[in-house]
C-alpha cells in the first residue's frame, strides 16, 4: 500500500512514520508512507495556498489549485485510481469498519486543511471520503489523518506479530475486546480468573465471549444494536440488563418522600 499526505507540516509525521508499527511496516515494504508539502504546488510567486472567502467572514479558506495539482501529479503515473481522503469535521465519522474498507485500497491520499476550511470545489470534485474522528474541531488535519493512517496500517498482513490480534481488536467484532491479564496470576490479592489459567480453551472462548458481551452493554450498549448476536446471547444480555437495573434499584433504595399532601 501507498500512503501520501498532503499537509502544510510535514515535519510532524517524521516521529509517527518512522517509529512503532508504522516504521516497522515500512521496513518490512509492506506500506509507502510520505507526506507532501503542497505549498510546492501553489502557483503564485509567494507561494501562498490560502485567501480571503468570498462573500466575507472570518479566516483564511485552502485554495483550489495547489490541492489539485497536488493530487494530480501524485496520481499521473498511478494504476488504480486512489483514494482521496479529506479530514474534515463535516465528513463521516471514522469506525473501524471504515478503516477495514480503506485498508483494502492499494493507494491512499490524505488531504490536511488548516486556516477556516476548504475551497468547495476540493470537496465536490477532488476528494472520495471524507472523514472526522469526532465532533471536535482542530488546528489541522495533521492527527486526524495520523490516526485514520494507524488504524488501517496495522490491519495490513503482516504488520502485526500476531495476525489474531487485529481480528479480537475492539470494535473489529463488532463488540469492545474482553479483559486480559499476564504473569503473576496473583497480585496483591488480586487473582487472575480461573478459567484463564485452566488450560480448557472451550471454556475461555466462552468466558471471552461472555466477556465481551458484559462490557459491550456496560460501556456502548449501542454497539449491540448491530451486533451479529445469537438468540441465546441476547436472551443472556436481557438477563444481564434485568439484574443491572435490579440492584441499581436496590443500591438507590425506596424512592424519598416528597413531603407533598394528597
Amino acid at each position: 500500500m501507498k500512503i501520501d499526505v498532503l499537509t502544510l507540516f510535514p515535519e510532524m509525521f517524521n516521529g509517527v512514520f518512522g517509529t512503532s508499527i508504522l516504521g516497522k511496516a515500512q521496513e518490512k515494504g509492506i506500506v509507502e508512507l510520505a507526506a507532501i508539502n503542497f505549498r510546492a504546488y501553489a502557483n503564485n510567486k509567494h507561494n501562498t495556498v490560502d485567501d480571503y472567502p468570498y462573500g466575507g467572514g472570518g479566516g483564511m479558506v485552502l485554495k483550489p489549485e495547489p490541492m489539485f495539482a497536488a493530487v494530480e501529479d501524485l496520481v499521473k503515473d498511478a494504476g488504480e485510481k486512489p483514494r482521496i481522503v479529506l479530514m474534515c469535521p463535516q465528513g463521516e465519522r471514522f469506525t473501524q469498519r471504515k478503516a477495514e474498507e480503506l485498508s483494502s485500497a492499494e493507494h491512499l491520499i490524505f488531504v490536511c486543511g488548516h486556516y477556516e476550511g476548504y475551497d468547495e470545489r476540493i470537496r465536490e470534485h477532488l476528494v472520495t471520503d471524507e472523514l472526522s474522528i469526532g465532533d471536535y474541531v482542530l488546528t489541522g488535519g495533521e492527527l486526524p489523518a495520523m490516526v485514520v493512517i494507524d488504524a488501517v496500517v496495522r490491519l495490513l498482513p503482516g504488520v502485526l506479530g500476531n495476525e489474531t490480534s487485529a481480528v479480537t481488536d475492539s470494535f473489529s467484532t463488532g463488540l469492545l475486546e474482553y479483559p486480559h491479564y499476564t504473569r503473576p496470576a496473583s497480585f496483591r490479592g488480586m487473582d487472575v480468573p480461573e478459567v484463564l489459567i485452566s488450560g480448557h480453551h472451550g471454556r475461555i472462548d466462552a468466558w471471552r465471549r461472555e466477556q465481551s458481551l458484559l462490557r459491550t452493554l456496560q460501556r456502548r450498549p449501542d454497539l449491540l444494536e448491530q451486533a451479529e448476536l445469537s438468540a441465546k446471547e441476547r436472551s443472556w444480555l436481557e438477563e444481564q440488563r434485568r439484574l443491572s437495573e435490579q440492584e441499581r434499584k436496590e443500591q438507590c433504595g425506596p424512592a424519598a418522600d416528597d413531603g407533598g399532601t394528597t
